[in-house]
C-alpha cells in the first residue's frame, strides 16, 4: 500500500489519498505544458516518489530521512509545500531494504508519472535504482546510501547524503602517519561493508597502511569468532563500519573480548540510541561523524530542528539527508516540473546551505561536497552526548572525480 503526502499549504501534515491520474475532478486528464491539468483552472501536483526503508533492518534510518524530507520541503517552499502553485505530492513505497522491491516500486511510481524518485536508505538499493533512473530519464536523489558507486552512476543520479570516501577521509584526518601501520576493517559482508573495505584500502593503503578486513555475514548471530580474530591479529587501528539491527551485539562482543583495551578503534557516530551501547569504552573511541545534534548552527539547521519538533522528532544522523533531499527536490522543480534534463542542469554545480553547512553538487559526477565532523562522546549523567572535535572543510574530504557510466 502506498502513502501519499499532499504538501500544499500545510506541508507538515501527512495525508492519505487514493488520487487517480490527472487533476481532481478530471480523472485521466492530460497535463498542459506547465504541468496544469488540461481543461482545469488549477495546478496539477508535481509527483515525487519516495522509495525507502519504512520497514526492515534500516527502518530507523529510513524514518529519520522521511522526517527530514518533510522539514526540508517545508523550508525550501517557505511553508507552502508547493512550487509555482503546484503542490508537491509525495507517494511513499516501502522497499524494506530489498533492491528487487525497490526497483519494482520505483518502476510503478514512474509509470504513475513521478519525475523524481527519492530515498534509498540502503546502498544495495541505490545501486539498482540508479540504472532505472537513466533508462527512464527520471531524476533520482539517493539518500543515506553511502556506496561510492552512486556518485558518477549516471547524469540522472544524485545523492543527498555523504559517501564512503568522505567517511574514510574523515577518519584518516585523525590517524596521523599511518605508514607501516596495520589497519583492520570490521564490517558486514554487504555493499556498504565492501565499499568501506575498498575505501580504507584506497585511501589509507595509498599512504602506506597495511589494510586487511574481517567481513561478517549479515545473518551472523555469534560474533565471537570475528572479535577473537581481531584481538589475535592486534591491529594498530580497527576501523568499524557497521549498519543494522545487530550493532548492539557487535559492540558488546568486542568489549567482552577486550579489543578496546589493545587497539585504537575508529568508527562512525551512529544514531542517538546507539551512543550508550559503547558503555565505558565510549569515551575511548574516536568518531568520524556525518551529522549529529549540535554539529552545526545555521539557518538550515535551525529550520531542520524546528521542523522535526513539529513532528515530535529530534535531529539525528540521517535527518540531514532528508532535509537536503527536500532542498534538492524543490530546486529541481523550480527549474521545471516536467523536463528532467532541466532539473539535472539546475542541480549540477548548485551551491547551497544545508544543515551541515555549505554544500555543493559537483557537476562532473554529482558528488555532494560537504563538511564532515570528528567527535567524541562525553558522559553526562546516565547518557552519552557527542561533542564536536573538528569540522573538516568540504575540499579536505572531497572524493576524486568519477566519470559518469
Amino acid at each position: 500500500m502506498s502513502k501519499r503526502w499532499s504538501l500544499a499549504l500545510a506541508s507538515a501534515m501527512i495525508t492519505l489519498s487514493v488520487a487517480a491520474c490527472g487533476s481532481p475532478g478530471q480523472p485521466g486528464a492530460a497535463p498542459g505544458g506547465d504541468g496544469t491539468a488540461a481543461g482545469t483552472g488549477g495546478s496539477a501536483p508535481y509527483k515525487v516518489g519516495l522509495v525507502y526503508s519504512k520497514s526492515g533492518p534500516l527502518a530507523t534510518y529510513g524514518e529519520q530521512y522521511r522526517q527530514g524530507l518533510t522539514a526540508g520541503i517545508d523550508y525550501a517552499t517557505k511553508g507552502t509545500g508547493a512550487v509555482a502553485g503546484h503542490p508537491i505530492e509525495i507517494t511513499e513505497q516501502d522497499d524494506a531494504g530489498d533492491p528487487a522491491k525497490a526497483v519494482a516500486a520505483a518502476t510503478d511510481l514512474i509509470g504513475q508519472g513521478s519525475k523524481i524518485i527519492a530515498g534509498s536508505t540502503a546502498s544495495g538499493v541505490a545501486l539498482q535504482v540508479a540504472p532505472l533512473a537513466k533508462d527512464n530519464k527520471v531524476l533520482f536523489i539517493s539518500g543515506p546510501a553511502a556506496a561510492d558507486k552512486v556518485t558518477g552512476a549516471n547524469r540522472y543520479t544524485f545523492r543527498s547524503g555523504r559517501q564512503t570516501y568522505q567517511d574514510i577521509a574523515t577518519a584518516g584526518s585523525m590517524l596521523g602517519d599511518v605508514n607501516g601501520k596495520k589497519v583492520t576493517v570490521l564490517a558486514q559482508d554487504s555493499a556498504f561493508g565492501q565499499a568501506n573495505v575498498a575505501g580504507v584500502t584506497a585511501i589509507l593503503g595509498a599512504k602506506g597502511a597495511k589494510v586487511d578486513s574481517v567481513l561478517v555475514p549479515a545473518a551472523a548471530t555469534d560474533l565471537t569468532p570475528f572479535a577473537t580474530k581481531i584481538k589475535g591479529s592486534a591491529p594498530d587501528l580497527l576501523f568499524v563500519a557497521w549498519a543494522g539491527a545487530n550493532a548492539t551485539a557487535m559492540w558488546t562482543t568486542l568489549g567482552q573480548q577486550g579489543v578496546f583495551d589493545k587497539t585504537k578503534v575508529v568508527t562512525g557516530l551512529d544514531i542517538k540510541p546507539t551512543h550508550a551501547l559503547f558503555g565505558a569504552s565510549g569515551t575511548k573511541i574516536s568518531f568520524l561523524s556525518h551529522f549529529f545534534e549540535g554539529a552545526a548552527d545555521n539557518a538550515a539547521y535551525r529550520a531542520l530542528d524546528a521542523g522535526l519538533k513539529k513532528q515530535g522528532a529530534t535531529v539525528d544522523l540521517f535527518t540531514n539527508d532528508g532535509f537536503v533531499a527536500g532542498q534538492m527536490i524543490v530546486h529541481a522543480l523550480e527549474a521545471s516540473g516536467t523536463d528532467t534534463d532541466a532539473m539535472v542542469k539546475a542541480l549540477e554545480g548548485w551551491s547551497f546551505e544545508g544543515p551541515k553547512g555549505q554544500m555543493q553538487i559537483r557537476a562532473e559526477d554529482h558528488a555532494l561536497l560537504q563538511p564532515m565532523f570528528t567527535a567524541s562522546l562525553t558522559k553526562q549523567g546516565a547518557t552519552f552526548v557527542p561533542q564536536r572535535v573538528n569540522t573538516l572543510d568540504p575540499a579536505a574530504v572531497a572524493p576524486p572525480v568519477t566519470p559518469f557510466q
